[in-house]
């Protein structure tokens, strides 16, 4: 089993930063994918940003170069750097976590980012 913590979720302008972390705890060990969804209203859960235990990183064409996302696997925390923030980036972002890019195991409870002026 695995649980996380998510932070960093608010309000923010358009054009601004935020930054999410997520911290697993249980058996985080087996997980090698971490990363992101979110969900805005009225819409599917859509993907976000993913990274393996090697680094190796995925992103949405619609975040690709003003989302990041890094990795701590001591920690296992999981971190996705927003920023040039815009409307459609509101929804509730979820953290996960699988054992290959293929599965999604388990899911944060989400933290909500609204992007507005």
């Amino acid at each position: 089993q695995v649980q996380f913590v998510e932070s960093g979720g608010g309000l923010v302008q358009p054009g601004g930063s935020l930054r999410l972390s997520c911290a697993a705890h249980g058996r985080i060990n087996s997980m090698n994918v971490m990363g992101w969804y979110r969900q805005a209203p009225g819409k599917q859960r859509e993907f976000v940003a993913r990274i393996t235990s090697g680094g190796i990183t995925n992103y949405a064409d619609s975040v690709r170069g003003r989302f990041s996302i890094s990795r701590d696997n001591a920690k296992n925390t999981v971190t996705l750097q927003m920023n040039s923030l815009k409307p459609e980036d509101t929804a509730v972002y979820y953290c996960y976590a699988g054992a290959t890019i293929l599965n999604i195991d388990y899911w944060g409870q989400g933290t909500q980012v609204t992007v507005s002026s």
